[in-house]
């Protein structure tokens, strides 16, 4: 295989790249951290000595090869390198999501088999510590930040820092038997393993190779040119296979520069002076922007507001074309560079995307409006197809051919086709090993031959050989008249209005489609008291009438633009509710990566299911909610059903 100038496909595990580039990039930039205010810097060869010497420290407490070590916390530094030095004593590092709650993470730490445990700071090792006794494997517990542990039993836990000292005084016999585990790994030894969502049931672990890792993260450099000059913020979750790739695999094999934000609140001021020059968010986040901004043009006066729309009306035209190199008139180039001077070069800048070089969205389709807004301002935005399986990468765009309706073209090595039933199938390098402990539900998706099932319904475009996904194939189905039924269709475009955080569509075997909405508190929030409404709560503000009107309009726009397409006119939205509770991965309504999960929801509300395919125009409902401190609680409510207009499949397309 091919891997032009970035690495030697000799080497064939993470640890092996961390001592090339220590070797090769030496005191370039590894890793940042932004602490106290102050950014903290560590180049290479001092990261691979501090990873060097913790995996000495795990050797010492009896880290043995094959055993499995838990990684929980918000993305740190230490935590990459820790997984680092998993891998260097050849054992298998499980990150876990960090807002996680104890029950979920017991799921995983018993599933797996966790020996050993590394959080970030005291509220996760008190997860660990609650549920303890059900894990008779635990051993025994690392933290990074000692904060509020001072006084905690220290017999099996150990600080970071601690056991890095120890590992830097280990013995000559410790440092060759860390040198023979180092020299075993190879392509098939496990670098990873990553849990599933969930969103159908239990999460399942991913087993994923040094093979899937590393070959995936060489040809994905190499298909956008990437190198070790670029600067990458790593606030995605560190146990979503995402940010494993972005921030552990492709920053190990190129060598990109990791910076990793103070706090979750400080991502987008910490985005802004970072300025990367590779970024990958989820449409969640594009979605949150583009509200921000929206919010932030409203709060101007008029004249910015027109300066405003006559710039962006002038982009949504010409500014893809010019970032895909395609020939644009003279006048139009000058009124974009007017445009970009006056409008995208501040709204790049305030966003913190100015540099952003390469960037990509994946993990749930995006509203093809949000997608080319950003590439309207000369954002080199890109969708790629993946799932934890693949190691990400199944299909990617490649520059000139970025198109918001499909998701490319087949990663480099990567083979897909579509099954009889429209079912979307890949083989690739990446493709995983195997389900832990799930033979069955590994045999029901990869067969024999490396081919894998994705879930996902999609077709390969004739002429162009792009993938276009429909939705997810357990999803796809079909209303009683026969019309096809694609909620997240519908969905998406539902989600593009700033005033909409999450939608859900309900209507397979029906005769007409219905929906949940769940409304933007801070969009809604900042729209109510322009207007003088007062609210005291999300429950309030979600069924005051003005907020339904607006909700309803949006519906109603969303019917006419789904109307315009024949094969999925039969999608629009005959009756819809505003939720009184903001859907919640803690309730169980939406995995940690904040994917709904329709079945559950549909169950969870069926009594306003009901009501809305009976006719009722209100409905009385009590649900229960978990609060931020863990204890149940229930909230009522009587919520009004409305009804929307429909458009007319024909006269919409004539209207075009």
């Amino acid at each position: 295989m091919e891997t032009g100038k970035y690495a030697d496909i000799a080497l064939q595990s993470i640890p092996a790249y961390l001592r090339h580039n220590a070797k090769r990039l030496g005191d370039a930039p590894a890793f940042r951290e932004k602490e106290f205010g102050v950014w903290q810097t560590w180049t290479w060869s001092q990261v691979e000595k501090i990873v060097t010497d913790f995996a000495l420290g795990l050797m010492d407490i009896g880290v043995k090869e094959g055993d499995f070590v838990a990684i929980i916390g918000r993305n740190r530094p230490a935590l990459y390198w820790s997984m680092m030095s998993v891998q260097m004593v050849g054992a298998v590092p499980v990150p876990l999501y960090q807002d996680a709650v104890a029950e979920e993470m017991g799921y995983v730490l018993g599933h797996c088999g966790a020996r050993f445990v590394i959080a970030d700071d005291q509220e996760q090792v008190d997860k660990v510590l609650e549920i303890q006794g059900n894990l008779p494997d635990l051993q025994q517990m690392i933290y990074i930040d000692p904060r509020g542990l001072r006084k905690y039993d220290h017999s099996k836990l150990h600080h970071f820092k601690s056991m890095q000292e120890t590992g830097s005084l280990a013995s000559e016999e410790a440092k060759a038997e860390l040198e023979r585990r180092i020299a075993e790994l190879n392509f098939d030894t496990v670098c990873v393993m990553l849990y599933t969502s969930g969103t159908t049931g239990r999460p399942k672990g991913v087993v994923l190779s040094n093979r899937n890792i590393v070959i995936s993260s060489l040809n994905s450099c190499k298909f956008d040119n990437l190198t070790d000059k670029e600067e990458i913020l790593s606030y995605l979750p560190i146990a979503w296979v995402g940010d494993f790739i972005f921030s552990f695999g492709q920053a190990a094999v190129v060598g990109l520069r990791v910076n990793c934000p103070e706090s979750r609140e400080t991502v987008s001021a910490d985005l802004r002076e970072i300025g990367p020059s590779y970024y990958f968010a989820p449409p969640r986040i594009f979605e949150a922007m583009l509200t921000a901004v929206v919010l932030r043009i409203e709060d101007t006066g008029a004249f910015k507001q027109r300066l405003y729309k006559y710039f962006m009306d002038h982009a949504s035209k010409v500014g893809g074309p010019l970032l895909d190199g395609k020939s644009v008139g003279f006048w139009d180039r000058l009124k974009y560079r007017l445009g970009e001077f006056f409008i995208y070069a501040p709204l790049k800048n305030t966003l913190g995307l100015s540099r952003v070089r390469v960037g990509y969205t994946a993990g749930e389709a995006i509203g093809p409006e949000i997608f080319d807004f950003f590439r309207s301002l000369g954002i080199n935005l890109k969708q790629l197809y993946g799932q934890t399986e693949a190691s990400v990468f199944i299909t990617v765009q490649p520059d000139g051919e970025v198109r918001s309706d499909t998701v490319g073209i087949p990663a480099p090595d990567t083979e897909v086709r579509i099954g009889e039933n429209g079912e979307v199938y890949y083989r690739s390098p990446g493709a995983f090993v195997e389900y832990y402990k799930n033979p069955e539900s590994t045999a029901e998706t990869k067969d024999g031959e490396g081919w894998v099932a994705t879930g996902d319904a999609g077709f390969i475009e004739e002429g162009t050989g792009h993938l276009r996904i429909i939705d997810r194939a357990k999803d796809v189905g079909k209303l009683s008249n026969g019309a096809m039924f694609a909620p997240k269709y519908v969905e998406n475009k539902l989600k593009f209005f700033p005033n909409i955080l999450e939608a859900v569509v309900f209507g397979a075997g029906r005769d007409h489609c219905v929906a949940f909405i769940n409304i933007d508190l801070n969009a809604v929030g900042n729209w109510a008291e322009r207007n003088n409404i007062a609210y005291s709560s999300y429950q309030e503000l979600s069924g005051h009438p003005k907020v339904l009107d607006m909700v309803q309009e949006h519906v109603e726009t969303v019917n006419r633009s789904v109307a315009e397409d024949a094969m999925l006119a039969g999608c629009q939205i005959h009756r819809f509710l505003v939720l009184h509770k903001e859907l919640d991965a803690d309730d169980g309504e939406m995995t940690r990566t904040r994917k709904v999960r329709r079945k559950i929801i549909g169950e969870k509300f069926g009594d306003l299911v009901s009501a809305l395919y009976d006719g009722s125009q209100q409905i009385y409902t009590e649900t229960e909610v978990t609060y931020e401190d863990g204890r149940k609680g229930k909230i009522t409510a009587t919520l009004e059903i409305r009804d929307a207009a429909l458009a007319n499949a024909n006269s919409a397309l004539a209207a075009e």
